[in-house]
Protein backbone atom coordinates (compact mmCIF):
# COMPACT_ATOMS: atom_id res chain seq x y z
CA UNK A 1 0.00 0.00 0.00
CA UNK A 2 1.61 3.53 -1.16
CA UNK A 3 1.68 6.49 0.86
CA UNK A 4 -1.39 8.72 1.64
CA UNK A 5 -1.34 12.26 -0.05
CA UNK A 6 -1.44 13.23 4.15
CA UNK A 7 1.91 10.88 4.73
CA UNK A 8 3.38 12.33 1.87
CA UNK A 9 2.72 16.34 3.08
CA UNK A 10 3.61 15.26 6.46
CA UNK A 11 6.81 14.07 5.35
CA UNK A 12 7.68 17.29 2.88
CA UNK A 13 6.58 19.62 6.12
CA UNK A 14 9.31 17.03 8.48
CA UNK A 15 12.02 17.90 6.25
CA UNK A 16 11.30 21.36 6.01
CA UNK A 17 11.28 21.41 9.83
CA UNK A 18 14.85 19.22 10.34
CA UNK A 19 16.37 21.88 8.00
CA UNK A 20 15.13 24.56 9.90
CA UNK A 21 16.09 23.76 13.37
CA UNK A 22 19.30 22.45 12.33
CA UNK A 23 19.99 25.81 10.57
CA UNK A 24 18.64 27.65 13.47
CA UNK A 25 21.29 25.27 15.84
CA UNK A 26 24.54 25.84 13.60
CA UNK A 27 23.77 29.97 13.19
CA UNK A 28 23.44 29.81 17.25
CA UNK A 29 26.80 28.00 17.22
CA UNK A 30 28.58 30.01 15.04
CA UNK A 31 27.53 33.24 16.01
CA UNK A 32 29.19 32.73 19.63
CA UNK A 33 32.20 31.20 17.95
CA UNK A 34 31.55 27.51 19.21
CA UNK A 35 33.48 25.02 17.46
CA UNK A 36 30.75 22.04 16.86
CA UNK A 37 33.02 19.62 18.82
CA UNK A 38 32.74 21.83 21.87
CA UNK A 39 29.11 22.18 21.92
CA UNK A 40 28.78 18.07 21.23
CA UNK A 41 30.76 17.75 24.52
CA UNK A 42 28.90 19.75 26.48
CA UNK A 43 25.90 18.42 25.63
CA UNK A 44 27.24 14.65 25.90
CA UNK A 45 26.93 14.04 22.35
CA UNK A 46 28.77 12.83 19.27
CA UNK A 47 30.38 15.22 17.32
CA UNK A 48 28.97 13.78 13.80
CA UNK A 49 25.69 13.06 15.23
CA UNK A 50 25.63 17.16 15.79
CA UNK A 51 26.85 17.78 12.58
CA UNK A 52 23.76 15.59 11.30
CA UNK A 53 21.26 17.14 13.36
CA UNK A 54 22.10 20.65 11.80
CA UNK A 55 22.02 19.47 8.27
CA UNK A 56 18.88 18.14 8.92
CA UNK A 57 20.31 14.88 7.64
CA UNK A 58 19.02 13.19 10.96
CA UNK A 59 15.85 13.17 13.40
CA UNK A 60 16.36 14.15 16.80
CA UNK A 61 14.52 13.55 19.96
CA UNK A 62 12.67 16.90 21.91
CA UNK A 63 14.93 16.09 24.43
CA UNK A 64 17.90 16.08 22.40
CA UNK A 65 17.00 19.22 20.56
CA UNK A 66 16.30 20.63 23.87
CA UNK A 67 19.36 19.88 25.12
CA UNK A 68 21.26 21.35 22.54
CA UNK A 69 19.45 24.73 22.56
CA UNK A 70 20.15 24.66 26.28
CA UNK A 71 24.17 24.59 25.60
CA UNK A 72 23.83 27.36 23.35
CA UNK A 73 22.38 29.75 25.69
CA UNK A 74 18.59 29.13 24.00
CA UNK A 75 15.46 27.19 24.70
CA UNK A 76 13.80 24.83 22.33
CA UNK A 77 9.95 25.22 21.89
CA UNK A 78 7.35 23.25 19.96
CA UNK A 79 3.40 24.05 19.54
CA UNK A 80 0.63 22.64 16.88
CA UNK A 81 -1.17 25.34 15.58
CA UNK A 82 -4.37 25.41 12.86
CA UNK A 83 -3.33 26.20 9.32
CA UNK A 84 -5.50 25.00 6.82
CA UNK A 85 -7.93 22.68 8.79
CA UNK A 86 -8.28 19.14 8.76
CA UNK A 87 -6.64 16.88 6.04
CA UNK A 88 -9.26 14.72 6.00
CA UNK A 89 -11.78 15.86 2.75
CA UNK A 90 -14.88 14.22 2.92
CA UNK A 91 -16.24 12.50 -0.18
CA UNK A 92 -17.71 15.57 -1.60
CA UNK A 93 -14.47 17.64 -2.16
CA UNK A 94 -13.28 14.39 -3.83
CA UNK A 95 -15.83 14.51 -6.44
CA UNK A 96 -15.63 18.12 -6.60
CA UNK A 97 -11.61 17.57 -7.57
CA UNK A 98 -12.60 14.77 -10.15
CA UNK A 99 -15.03 17.48 -11.80
CA UNK A 100 -12.62 20.14 -11.63
CA UNK A 101 -10.18 17.75 -12.98
CA UNK A 102 -12.14 16.54 -15.95
CA UNK A 103 -12.75 20.05 -17.22
CA UNK A 104 -9.27 21.35 -17.05
CA UNK A 105 -7.87 22.01 -20.42
CA UNK A 106 -4.15 19.65 -20.95
CA UNK A 107 -2.38 22.87 -21.25
CA UNK A 108 -2.95 23.51 -17.23
CA UNK A 109 -0.27 21.60 -15.44
CA UNK A 110 -1.54 19.85 -12.20
CA UNK A 111 0.01 19.25 -8.86
CA UNK A 112 -2.72 18.28 -5.95
CA UNK A 113 -2.06 18.51 -2.42
CA UNK A 114 0.98 20.83 -3.20
CA UNK A 115 2.91 22.12 0.27
CA UNK A 116 3.58 25.60 1.58
CA UNK A 117 6.07 26.98 4.23
CA UNK A 118 6.60 30.62 4.16
CA UNK A 119 5.03 33.39 5.23
CA UNK A 120 2.49 30.41 5.74
CA UNK A 121 2.89 26.71 6.64
CA UNK A 122 0.19 24.62 4.77
CA UNK A 123 -1.07 22.46 1.96
CA UNK A 124 -3.34 24.16 -0.83
CA UNK A 125 -5.68 21.32 -2.64
CA UNK A 126 -4.43 21.95 -6.34
CA UNK A 127 -2.02 23.76 -7.77
CA UNK A 128 -2.65 24.64 -11.56
CA UNK A 129 -0.10 26.20 -13.53
CA UNK A 130 0.37 27.64 -17.41
CA UNK A 131 3.39 28.53 -17.96
CA UNK A 132 2.96 30.30 -21.49
CA UNK A 133 1.16 32.89 -19.50
CA UNK A 134 3.52 32.75 -16.65
CA UNK A 135 0.62 32.13 -13.96
CA UNK A 136 0.15 30.03 -11.34
CA UNK A 137 -3.14 29.25 -9.11
CA UNK A 138 -3.89 28.16 -5.90
CA UNK A 139 -6.71 26.43 -5.82
CA UNK A 140 -8.74 25.32 -2.59
CA UNK A 141 -11.92 23.05 -2.50
CA UNK A 142 -14.97 23.82 0.07
CA UNK A 143 -18.46 21.88 0.59
CA UNK A 144 -18.76 24.09 3.60
CA UNK A 145 -17.61 27.37 5.21
CA UNK A 146 -17.47 27.19 8.70
CA UNK A 147 -15.71 30.52 9.42
CA UNK A 148 -15.33 33.16 5.95
CA UNK A 149 -12.69 35.27 7.34
CA UNK A 150 -10.38 32.35 8.01
CA UNK A 151 -11.01 30.57 5.01
CA UNK A 152 -10.26 33.82 2.90
CA UNK A 153 -7.12 35.26 5.36
CA UNK A 154 -5.73 31.46 4.61
CA UNK A 155 -6.34 31.65 0.77
CA UNK A 156 -4.82 34.53 0.43
CA UNK A 157 -1.78 33.51 2.68
CA UNK A 158 -1.00 30.07 1.09
CA UNK A 159 -1.25 31.79 -2.53
CA UNK A 160 1.64 34.20 -1.05
CA UNK A 161 3.93 31.41 0.16
CA UNK A 162 3.82 29.49 -3.40
CA UNK A 163 7.41 30.38 -4.21
CA UNK A 164 8.72 28.82 -0.83
CA UNK A 165 7.13 25.49 -2.18
CA UNK A 166 9.85 23.46 -4.02
CA UNK A 167 7.09 22.59 -6.67
CA UNK A 168 6.92 26.25 -7.90
CA UNK A 169 10.55 26.33 -7.98
CA UNK A 170 10.67 23.60 -10.02
CA UNK A 171 7.78 25.28 -12.32
CA UNK A 172 9.80 28.52 -12.58
CA UNK A 173 12.93 26.52 -13.48
CA UNK A 174 10.80 24.96 -16.85
CA UNK A 175 9.40 28.06 -17.41
CA UNK A 176 12.63 29.63 -17.28
CA UNK A 177 11.10 33.01 -15.84
CA UNK A 178 9.11 33.42 -12.60
CA UNK A 179 5.51 33.10 -12.24
CA UNK A 180 2.66 35.20 -11.10
CA UNK A 181 0.72 33.89 -8.43
CA UNK A 182 -3.19 33.84 -8.15
CA UNK A 183 -6.15 31.70 -6.24
CA UNK A 184 -9.18 30.00 -7.13
CA UNK A 185 -12.12 28.73 -5.00
CA UNK A 186 -13.81 26.04 -6.02
CA UNK A 187 -17.57 26.01 -3.94
CA UNK A 188 -20.24 23.10 -3.48
CA UNK A 189 -23.90 25.03 -4.81
CA UNK A 190 -25.74 24.32 -1.65
CA UNK A 191 -28.62 26.66 -0.23
CA UNK A 192 -26.26 27.37 2.81
CA UNK A 193 -23.13 28.43 0.76
CA UNK A 194 -25.39 30.22 -1.73
CA UNK A 195 -26.77 31.80 1.33
CA UNK A 196 -23.43 33.10 2.33
CA UNK A 197 -22.38 33.97 -1.37
CA UNK A 198 -25.16 36.40 -1.20
CA UNK A 199 -25.56 37.70 2.56
CA UNK A 200 -21.20 38.29 1.85
CA UNK A 201 -21.05 39.22 -1.49
CA UNK A 202 -19.17 42.64 -1.29
CA UNK A 203 -16.23 40.59 1.08
CA UNK A 204 -16.35 37.71 -1.68
CA UNK A 205 -15.88 39.85 -4.59
CA UNK A 206 -13.21 42.11 -2.93
CA UNK A 207 -11.33 38.76 -2.20
CA UNK A 208 -12.51 37.29 -5.56
CA UNK A 209 -13.10 39.70 -7.96
CA UNK A 210 -12.90 37.84 -11.36
CA UNK A 211 -15.86 37.03 -13.31
CA UNK A 212 -16.54 32.80 -12.73
CA UNK A 213 -17.35 32.90 -16.83
CA UNK A 214 -14.09 33.82 -17.57
CA UNK A 215 -12.30 31.59 -15.12
CA UNK A 216 -14.29 28.82 -16.63
CA UNK A 217 -12.74 30.10 -20.11
CA UNK A 218 -9.11 30.48 -18.80
CA UNK A 219 -9.62 26.98 -17.08
CA UNK A 220 -11.04 25.12 -20.29
CA UNK A 221 -10.28 26.93 -23.41
CA UNK A 222 -6.46 26.83 -25.31
CA UNK A 223 -5.87 30.09 -25.24
CA UNK A 224 -8.28 32.25 -22.62
CA UNK A 225 -5.92 34.34 -20.17
CA UNK A 226 -6.44 33.72 -16.54
CA UNK A 227 -8.38 36.91 -15.44
CA UNK A 228 -7.10 36.23 -11.48
CA UNK A 229 -8.72 35.85 -8.06
CA UNK A 230 -12.37 34.06 -8.91
CA UNK A 231 -14.68 31.48 -7.62
CA UNK A 232 -15.73 28.67 -9.34
CA UNK A 233 -19.27 26.64 -8.58
CA UNK A 234 -19.83 23.00 -8.51
CA UNK A 235 -23.27 21.29 -8.20
CA UNK A 236 -23.15 17.53 -6.47
CA UNK A 237 -26.50 15.95 -7.03
CA UNK A 238 -26.07 12.17 -6.24
CA UNK A 239 -23.74 10.70 -8.80
CA UNK A 240 -24.03 13.62 -10.87
CA UNK A 241 -21.18 16.07 -10.53
CA UNK A 242 -20.54 19.56 -12.86
CA UNK A 243 -18.72 22.22 -13.24
CA UNK A 244 -21.08 25.09 -13.75
CA UNK A 245 -20.09 27.35 -16.10
CA UNK A 246 -22.10 30.42 -14.19
CA UNK A 247 -22.72 30.96 -10.39
CA UNK A 248 -26.17 29.57 -9.32
CA UNK A 249 -29.24 31.49 -9.92
CA UNK A 250 -29.69 34.02 -7.05
CA UNK A 251 -25.90 34.49 -6.60
CA UNK A 252 -24.70 38.00 -7.94
CA UNK A 253 -21.54 37.05 -7.16
CA UNK A 254 -18.93 36.49 -10.08
CA UNK A 255 -20.90 37.75 -12.96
Amino acid sequence: MGETRAQRAALDHARGLRLSIGEGLKRLREDDGLARAAVARAAGLDPTYVRLVETGARDASIETLALLASVLGAEFSARIYPVTGPGIHDRVQGVMGEALLDILHARWIRLPEVPVYQPRRGVLDFLFAELASRVGVGTELQSELRRLELQLRRHREKEEALPSSPRWRELEATAGSTLATSRLLVLRSTRDMRDIASTYEATLRAAYPARTEDAIAALTSANALWPGPAIVWINVDGKATRVMHEPPRGVRLGR
